[in-house]
């Protein structure tokens, strides 16, 4: 690993935000995010989910601008850089190809280094956005597209020990707040509403309880979920429903996290749980995730709300974690719609057979 400051643009386009953000790694490990910008794409709303194409052309319309503005609030200009991060996977790739040829375009441009970065790994050090979150750790990535539970010992070190092996947490959120009229993006305005429901009025299923192991499974829990919101008469109803989905979520993922912590606590005397992904920002699952490591004697560490969803600033510091071990890419890097953080556990021992598509695959 080299020393020094490394300052670093980082933009991120693999769904429907574009955002750019100027982040410092000091020589002695400590980060500071001079500057994150988001611009979130209000065209998908009457889709009810995001459109691939719309979204990519949303990119192309913004980028510059929201790059010029993380820039600016920076002070740093491009001449106070290190080196540019963007975003080369998994995501919807016109919009990764969107903040990719960009991201290329200041390199070549300004003689900077660039580095390809994992979405996901972006995800797993934004906790070290806010706090100390020494390696190595048990992390559990959860958001819209992806589930799973990850032994992190370093940047670009690490192991999948569990995921789902149909939906994601998030997309269950997602999937019930449509099923409710709640719009998108779901999640939030489904916590919002779950905060006047009773979690134990609607019976939820608890899957995968006989099955050996640390894998998520929420597609029966989304079908319940959605016959539920058919029967809906008020709006208290509707509010039971929503948090009786909040708590199986909860639920489900902190059973197979306290069974990982487990596990994990016999390999390691540092223990430190670390929750990441847009699913981190609810209030509930961060509140039962916490009781899980008082149980089990693990530190909980997240990344503070605004670094929960999808943001540059994790780029930028997962570039300059790269950049800090001489670690950068070519300007031949590709866009990858899919891209495991674990690669070789991906290749050995796959979730889904030939032919299966999508993030979480």
């Amino acid at each position: 690993m080299t020393t020094g400051d490394y300052t670093v643009l980082g933009l991120e386009t693999s769904c429907d935000e574009t955002a750019a953000a100027v982040v410092r790694r000091r020589a002695d490990g400590s980060v500071e995010v001079l500057s994150s910008v988001v611009a979130s794409q209000d065209e998908h709303k009457p889709f009810g989910g995001v459109v691939p194409e719309i979204a990519a052309r949303g990119h192309v319309r913004t980028i510059d601008a929201i790059a010029r503005a993380a820039l600016d609030q920076a002070g740093t200009g491009f001449e106070g850089l290190s080196g540019v991060a963007a975003t080369a996977g998994p995501g919807l790739v016109g919009g990764v190809m969107v903040g990719l040829s960009f991201g290329k375009a200041v390199a070549l441009a300004r003689a900077l280094p660039l580095v390809a970065v994992n979405h996901l790994e972006g995800h797993a050090l934004s906790a070290r956005l806010g706090a100390q979150a020494d390696y190595p750790f048990l992390l559990l990535l959860v958001s819209g597209g992806h589930c799973q539970l990850l032994e992190v010992r370093g940047v670009g070190d690490m192991t999948r020990l569990g995921s789902t092996i149909d939906d994601a947490a998030g997309e269950a959120f997602d999937k019930t707040a449509k099923a409710l009229g709640l719009g998108y993006p779901g999640g939030p305005a489904l916590e919002r509403l779950a905060a006047s429901g009773d979690a134990a009025k609607v019976p939820m299923p608890r899957a995968l309880l006989g099955r050996k192991g640390f894998d998520f499974s929420f597609s029966g829990l989304k079908t319940v979920a959605a016959r539920a919101a058919e029967a809906v008469v008020t709006d208290q109803d509707k509010a039971d429903v929503a948090a009786s989905v909040q708590a199986a979520i909860a639920r489900q993922l902190t059973e197979r996290s306290e069974r990982a912590m487990a596990d994990y606590a016999e390999r390691h005397s540092h223990r430190l749980f670390v929750v990441a992904g847009g699913v981190a920002a609810n209030q509930t699952v961060r509140r039962s995730l916490m009781e899980a490591c008082a149980r089990q004697g693990f530190d909980f560490v997240a990344p503070p709300i605004q670094y929960c969803t999808d943001n540059a600033a994790m780029i930028a510091l997962a570039g300059a974690e790269r950049l800090a071990r001489g670690l950068t890419s070519g300007l031949d890097a590709r866009a990858r719609p899919r891209w495991p953080l674990d690669e070789a556990t991906a290749l050995s021992d796959p979730l889904y057979a030939t032919g299966r598509k999508g993030a979480k695959a």
